[in-house]
């Protein structure tokens, strides 16, 4: 079996990238002429473009070996449909629901339970080698169109569009759910145009950083922060234990345990902000989520690799 390997890990310089970019469009949108009005038009092109060929390329090259991650695929959905159950919850807390903006708790519900998959490829390729990119593959294959459906619901319940129009027209819905089946039926996107779409990829990472911290104001978590709290210790405190718990149930070896509890313990999806900007919620509120989770998410994956994970193994 692949050797596990998490000595000397720097996970403050595997997360820093991500979150430099952000900073880099906070930056550019406050002090030079790439203004807001830019950032609004770069938006669109990350939402409806660059993204969904992002999703939809990683999953039409992921193998899905669903029978040898039966078990493994098992705790990660229901990981993550408790983590979509925790955060709906929320308003309907008998001491917290009156405290709770349902406009604002529709747009970062999301932060709750989506994740960074690019922060995830790059840690388990690190920790868990080809078997662990195998396993995270699949993982993010199912979890992607459920997360996404998950994300888009509050909204669209709350919005003016209704929930069936608003998905059927989701471009990341649309990517995600048309690579499934574009991989599940066995095609394959010719060679060629591999070196294509993975630039298209790299832009779309860039790009939509960028645009989260062009619309970030953490000022705005202001009128939100019990809010917030909540939904973070959720993200960074309650997945990361919930993992280790279903890892013993589903009895998982060590290298799927690990690759579990990386997902976990994921900073939050830059692609919330997006999601809620496009979708008329108050983005700025949502951006400062996704910039305190990738703070977070150098604390809750240690957490999760060097004191979960050593309870069993």
């Amino acid at each position: 079996m692949t050797a596990v390997m998490l000595g000397g890990v720097n996970f403050a310089q595997l997360l820093f990238p991500d979150f430099s970019l952000i900073l880099c469009g906070y930056f550019l949108c406050r002090y030079t002429a790439l203004n807001r009005p830019v950032w609004q038009q770069a938006e669109y092109l990350v939402y409806y473009f660059l993204f969904p060929v992002l999703l939809f390329h990683s999953i039409v090259k992921s193998p899905l070996d669903i029978q040898a991650t039966s078990s493994f695929l098992l705790a990660g959905i229901s990981m993550g449909l408790m983590a979509i159950a925790l955060s709906y919850s929320l308003p309907y807390w008998p001491w917290l629901g009156k405290h709770i903006d349902r406009r604002d708790h529709a747009a970062s519900a999301q932060a709750g339970f989506r994740f960074n998959s690019f922060i995830a490829l790059a840690l388990v390729e690190r920790l868990a080698g080809p078997q662990g990119l195998l396993l995270i593959s699949v993982l993010i294959g199912f979890c992607v169109p459920m997360f996404n459906v998950g994300a888009v619901w509050p909204m669209a319940r709350h919005g003016e569009s209704g929930f069936l129009r608003e998905l059927i027209r989701n471009p990341l819905i649309l990517a995600t759910t048309g690579g499934l089946a574009f991989n599940l039926l066995g095609l394959r996107i010719p060679a060629f145009m591999d070196p294509t779409l993975s630039r298209i990829g790299a832009a779309s990472l860039a790009l939509g950083l960028m645009s989260a911290g062009a619309g970030m104001e953490l000022k705005a978590l202001n009128q939100g922060k019990l809010l917030g709290t909540m939904v973070l210790t959720f993200k960074h405190l309650v997945l990361p234990c919930l993992a280790w718990g279903l890892a013993q149930y589903f009895e998982l070896n060590e290298l799927q345990t690990t690759v579990l509890l990386i997902f976990s313990a994921l900073p939050t999806a830059s692609t919330c902000y997006v999601l809620a900007a496009r979708m008329g919620y108050n983005g700025p509120y949502v951006a400062g989520l996704v910039t305190l989770s990738t703070l977070l998410g150098m604390l809750s994956l240690p957490f999760a690799l060097g004191v979960l994970r050593d309870l069993r193994f």
